[in-house]
């Protein structure tokens, strides 16, 4: 692997024309702010411009010498630690840009101090210096730049002020702070902190710390937790050994040195810091309660040498990066902070965490000598060594993909790994780098050269970057300290920093394959944090930037096509981001005319995955003949399937027989077979599709298209079409076509409205119009379905269909597959039709005959266990009551639902000859009651008002419930159910078969 690539990142570089020697410096949204050193307190200002021209804004006077400086984006102000009498403030300079305009009005206030509204108007042109008092001496600061607010670290505390934007009239807003919090923190002197979204990282010479601000519910019993703060247990992580002070008492002739510790996530509690959180918020309704979560706790070791220990091992640099939510509208103005990063380096190393939902290290940095000082973006990290400036890659961008999008890494997209390893760039020669600060793409860079290092420099063999002719240093030269120089050093825009490493990938290509791969990863993930930069919807470079985007997924959807790597399969996503047809793939890496071509895994795994998928794209008939060779040779037993495909409809359909042949000579199959019957069909070569057809059982065809369900049907622009070869089947096959539907649906291979729609253009029918065919495949499923859901909207689907039929006096269209009897022997879904319910029909009028087979289907379902009634009821609605087929339902209905008097008063009404029959069927068990409470009574009313003008009631009550009731009953209880004005002789031999039965027993 290289891991060290001779590209240029850096452009030119100019000379920033600082009157005094630099002591420190920072930048602005658009400035460049240098502060003097301590022979001239003042800060100058320089706007910077294109290809990093400096031109001076103006210069300020600073209380005292300044010891640290920041910029904050979010409310454009500069805030500073400055020294004065041995002791040290923090000022933050606001409106300092009134400067440009010539305006020297300068207003200094301590923070909290109340805006006079006299001087509001005089407010717009003149500078505002805001004091903030501090109990103890400042040590370091930090901005943040999502909100603007200020962390100061101080010994044993960090001190946080609230950046505020008072509105003092319509026309003007000023900014102010408030100090809002204070967290204690024992034993610690911090050396550096960064402050970003609530969340802080201290570094003292050798721990790093990494806290997050988490809001809590207020409430009243909690006001008192939240002003105490929260604290680290005091478990300690080196098994519980002596505290250092107490050693250092003990044993003053040693130097002590704790274990190096990494503590991530939850763990870090156990770091030994205790943090209080103390709230310096004026109490309102709106007091926000904040308690503190650890997140990453690092103790380090002084570097161990031959020559003993290092007394200048510590760390330096620590930084927290944001990385924002890619902006895809042009309406979208808002920020969305996406992903977090925290940078800390030692001499001759740097970590590089990602502190989001998981607190891990993701890039570790070995430099090749000792740092001075480094710098994070998201597209690099700038390191500065005692004679280089050094570029490396970073992998912030391919973290926040993968928060961006959970679905990174799959089938549809990808990313570089972020476990990708991190290489130099660059690693260019400079004489004394000693500071270092980066803003958009500009690097400034101070160098302060030694009398011996003024000699070096005028000696050829050393090379710096070239200036500008207009780039003259326009200072007065220092006698004490000749050497010093402030530069600002243009890095090259991302498009050809871009275009340079791919053409760099070329020289790899066909030596080092991983190098290659790698190259063009950095380039991809280049380009995506470019893309992610809040300002990349301004961006000039916008629609390049975004063609580069689809080029490098090319560039490495071809590299994992061509190579033979085990990261294969990222061809597939790559190549979908790249928006490359499949034609415009095969042009990339098939050569024409080249028989001996091999073709790695990569491409196979594209084409197979493309070929599988429905799309409209059409491959022409020389692009489909090649992609039939590339799998013959690479891996024939997906012929039968890519020869499905909708984008292979053009390819020659005996080419692919002859391949298919040759195939199934060493690998025969079901779908190989059925795949040579469509292709017959296409050739209209009757007899060899009567041939591939009667090679085996229908049974084992039918399941065989479980295996390419695109041989039935296909989608075109998102809807269900069936092919020439499911056409074919509905003349010829119907019932092979339903069987392997209905596997099909059991092997979730299609949906049942899918089925629906299949079906539907199968018969052309239109939307409203159900045809026979698609009901033999509802009912065909309704045999073998075993999930109660669906059974159960079968069942509801059926019913209407048959209701329909029978109602609308509608015959269907084709002889149903199977008759009733099929059905009911098939499952118990269809049930045996009752004897009573035959009785009724045979006395209904004639013409129902014509709908013999729906009446008969639907009455088996009602006399069935499955289907739910209490659904099935606003189906049945439609058949009229009056005839004997509406007369049936109603009762099978009530009877289902356990009303079986008003079924037995239908009966009565209606078809009384029927009544005793179905009291023998239904009236049984605990229903038995129902002949002597219900039916008995009934029928002596019913004959009593008829006489003898109904032989039917007279036989139903002599015959069959005379005889039931005079069983079961006592021969009180029986006589008195009797009628009073009866004909003794009509009840009295069933009086007599009572009293009998009872001396009997």
């Amino acid at each position: 692997m290289v891991r060290l690539y001779n590209l240029h990142p850096f452009g030119s570089q100019r000379v920033v024309p600082c009157k005094q020697e630099p002591a420190h410096f920072c930048c602005g949204q658009d400035v460049l702010f240098v502060a003097s050193t301590a022979a001239n307190c003042r800060v100058e200002v320089f706007a910077v411009r294109d290809q990093g021209r400096c031109e001076p804004l103006g210069s300020f006077a600073t209380l005292g010498p300044v010891l640290r400086m920041a910029h904050s984006s979010a409310g454009d102000y500069l805030v500073t630690i400055e020294e004065k009498s041995k002791a040290t403030f923090v000022r933050a300079y606001t409106n300092w840009r009134c400067m440009s305009a010539g305006s020297s009005r300068v207003c200094v206030r301590m923070v909290g101090h109340k805006m006079e509204e006299s001087y509001s108007e005089t407010w717009k042109e003149q500078m505002s210096v805001v004091e903030m008092p501090l109990s103890d001496p400042p040590l370091c600061i930090s901005c943040c730049p999502v909100n603007g607010d200020l962390l100061v670290g101080c010994k044993n505390k960090l001190v946080i002020f609230c950046l505020k934007y008072l509105v003092i009239n319509q026309n003007l807003t000023v900014l102010d702070f408030e100090r809002s919090l204070i967290l204690h923190i024992d034993n610690l002197i911090p050396a550096g902190v960064a402050f970003c979204a609530r969340h802080i990282a201290i570094t003292t010479e050798l721990d790093v710390l990494i806290l997050k601000l988490e809001l809590v519910q207020q409430s009243a019993d909690r006001t008192e937790q939240c002003a105490q703060g929260v604290s680290a247990p005091e478990k300690t992580v080196d098994g519980g050994n002596p505290s250092t002070h107490t050693l250092e008492l003990e044993l003053d002739e040693f130097i002590i040195c704790q274990k190096p510790v990494e503590l991530l996530g939850e763990e870090s509690k156990l770091c030994e810091i205790p943090i209080t959180v103390e709230s310096t918020e004026l109490p309102t309704e709106e007091t926000k309660c904040f308690q503190v979560r650890y997140l990453l706790f690092r103790r380090f070791t002084p570097d161990q040498s031959p020559f003993g220990f290092c007394e200048e091992t510590r760390l330096h640099s620590v930084q927290l990066l944001p990385v924002y939510r890619t902006a895809y509208e042009e309406t979208e103005n808002k920020r969305e902070l996406l992903s977090l990063f925290c940078f800390f380096s030692l001499p001759h190393v740097g970590y590089l965490y990602s502190i989001g939902k998981l607190v891990e290290v993701i890039s570790t940095y070995q430099y090749s000598e000792k740092s001075e000082q480094a710098v994070l973006t998201p597209q690099f990290l700038h390191v500065i060594t005692s004679e280089n400036l050094q570029c490396f890659t970073v992998r912030c961008s391919a973290a926040a993909a993968r928060d961006e999008d959970p679905y990174t890494d799959t089938t549809v997209k990808a990313c570089p790994p972020v476990t990708l390893d991190v290489c130099t760039l660059r690693m260019q020669l400079f004489i004394g780098p000693r500071a270092i600060c980066h803003f958009k793409n500009h690097i400034i860079l101070l160098t302060k050269a030694d009398t011996e290092d003024i000699t070096e420099r005028r000696k050829p063999t050393r090379r710096m970057l070239s200036r500008k002719a207009d780039s003259i240093k326009s200072r007065t030269n220092s006698e004490s300290e000749p050497g010093w120089n402030l530069y600002i050093i243009n890095t090259v825009s991302t498009i050809q920093l871009y275009r340079e490493m791919v053409d760099y990938s070329r020289t790899y290509e066909n030596v080092k394959t991983e190098s290659c791969i790698h190259l063009l990863s950095e380039a991809h993930l280049l380009i995506r944090a470019a893309i992610m930069n809040p300002h990349f919807l301004e961006s000039d470079e916008k629609e390049e930037l975004l063609r580069a985007f689809r080029e490098s997924c090319a560039f490495l959807g071809d590299c994992y096509s061509r190579f033979d790597t085990k990261d294969y399969h990222l061809a597939l996503p790559y190549y979908r981001m790249s928006g490359l047809s499949m034609t415009e793939v095969l042009k990339r890496l098939v050569s024409e005319g080249d028989e001996t071509q091999t073709y790695e895994k990569g491409l196979i795994f594209y084409l197979t995955h493309y070929l599988n998928e429905d799309l409209n794209e059409e491959l022409s008939k020389e692009s489909g003949n090649k992609v039939l060779q590339i799998f013959y040779l690479a891996d024939p037993v997906q012929l039968p399937h890519i020869l499905c495909s909708p984008c292979m409809r053009n390819v020659c359909p005996l080419t692919a027989v002859k391949y298919l042949q040759k195939v199934e000579k060493v690998m025969p199959s079901v779908v190989l077979t059925l795949t040579k019957a469509f292709l017959a069909l296409k050739m209209g070569d009757v007899i060899m599709y009567e041939h591939e057809m009667d090679s085996y059982k229908e049974t084992v065809l039918a399941c065989g298209f479980t295996g390419q369900p695109r041989l039935l049907r296909q989608h075109k622009g998102g809807i269900v079409t069936p092919t020439e070869f499911a056409v074919h089947l509905k003349e010829t096959q119907p019932g092979l076509l339903v069987a392997a539907t209905v596997a099909l649906h059991e092997n979730s291979k299609i949906e049942l409205e899918e089925a629906d729609t299949f079906f539907k253009m199968l018969c052309s029918n239109s939307e409203n119009t159900i045809p026979q065919l698609l009901v033999d495949f509802w009912e065909a499923l309704i045999v073998v379905c075993s999930q109660e859901e669906i059974l159960q909207e079968l069942l509801l689907r059926v019913t209407s269909q048959y209701v329909w039929r029978i109602s609308k006096k509608q015959l269907p269209e084709t002889k149903p597959l199977k008759t009733t009897e099929d059905l009911i022997n098939s499952c118990n879904h269809f049930g045996l039709i009752f004897p009573w319910v035959t009785s009724i029909v045979s006395m209904g009028c004639s013409s129902d005959k014509d709908y013999h087979e729906d009446i008969s289907r639907l009455q088996s379902l009602l006399c069935s266990q499955s289907i739910s009634v209490a659904s099935a009821l606003p189906v049945l609605e439609p058949l009229p009551e009056a005839d004997s087929v509406g007369l049936t339902v109603r009762v099978l209905c009530n009877t289902r639902l356990g009303k079986y008097e008003e079924a037995i008063d239908q009966l009565l009404l209606r078809c009384p000859g029927a009544a005793v029959l179905y009291a023998q069927h239904e009236l049984k068990g605990d229903k038995q009651a129902l002949w002597w409470n219900k039916l008995l009574p009934e029928l002596c009313k019913r004959t009593r008002l008829t006489g003898n003008n109904c032989p039917v009631l007279i036989s139903s009550l002599k015959a069959e419930t005379l005889s039931v009731v005079a069983v079961e009953l006592e021969l009180r209880d029986f006589v008195s159910l009797l009628p009073e004005d009866g004909t003794a002789a009509f009840f009295l031999p069933h009086v007599l078969l009572c009293s009998q039965r009872k001396l009997l027993t």
